[in-house]
């Protein structure tokens, strides 16, 4: 079983050189996608050095999409039986993988999220994060029967044949909501996995706004109304 890993970046020059060795450590045969999203600081140039590693591919997207848009650039790359989406900032820790993938092993599961909710020993950066996360999962459980504790968790790992056949169309961080919605539509019901969390703050580089909590609210309603 082969994992896919896609990496989506936008100026993290700082925690790339980390990031990538953590996921290369990861004790599982992988591939590593990397999408550099049009990033400003010194990111691409480092990500020359690792351009002609095995099993690791580099997209440079011309000008800053998204995140959901650096995403859907890597999934037409993806060779492995799993994808999970790592993000470049440190906050989610590979050492997980093994614990995330250990479900599609059984065969039993097509989708796992891995919930910093679940366990209880992590901590949240602003609390304004934590009722946000909250309240996202509560509306998803709502309007799609699921049982989440953690929507807007990062690490979202998929079976890659299903990942492919979903006609995602979002740009920035409403990549969440909206695989969420359209997976959860197909009757599948997502398994959670508690995960450890090391969350940074705005100052170190958080991108995600209130803004985009609005958005992820309008997607979740929206997707549950049309396809």
């Amino acid at each position: 079983m082969r994992l896919s890993v896609i990496i989506p970046m936008y100026n993290e020059e700082k925690t790339l050189h980390q990031i990538f060795t953590k996921v290369r450590q990861a004790p599982i045969e992988k591939e590593i996608i990397i999408v550099d999203d049009g990033s400003t600081d010194g990111t691409r140039t480092l990500l020359k050095k690792y351009e002609q590693t095995d099993n690791v591919k580099v997209i440079y997207q011309d000008k800053n999409y998204g995140k959901g848009a650096a995403i859907r650039a890597a999934i037409s790359l993806v060779a492995g039986d799993i994808t999970i989406i790592q993000d470049a900032d440190l906050e989610y820790d590979p050492e997980d993988y093994l614990k995330l993938i250990e479900p599609f092993r059984a065969g039993v599961v097509k989708v796992v999220y891995g919930s910093r909710f679940l366990n209880k020993q992590n901590r949240h950066s602003y609390r304004r994060f934590y009722l946000g996360g909250v309240f996202l999962s509560l509306l998803t459980n709502l309007l799609y029967f699921q049982r989440l504790t953690d929507e807007s968790t990062c690490y979202k790992v998929f079976d890659s044949r299903l990942l492919k056949s979903i006609n995602l169309k979002c740009k920035g961080f409403e990549f969440c909501p909206e695989v969420t919605a359209k997976v959860a539509k197909r009757g599948i019901l997502i398994k959670e996995i508690p995960i450890s969390y090391y969350p940074r703050s705005i100052q170190e580089g958080k991108k995600i706004s209130w803004r985009d909590g609005l958005k992820a609210i309008w997607i979740l309603l929206k997707y549950r109304i049309i396809d």
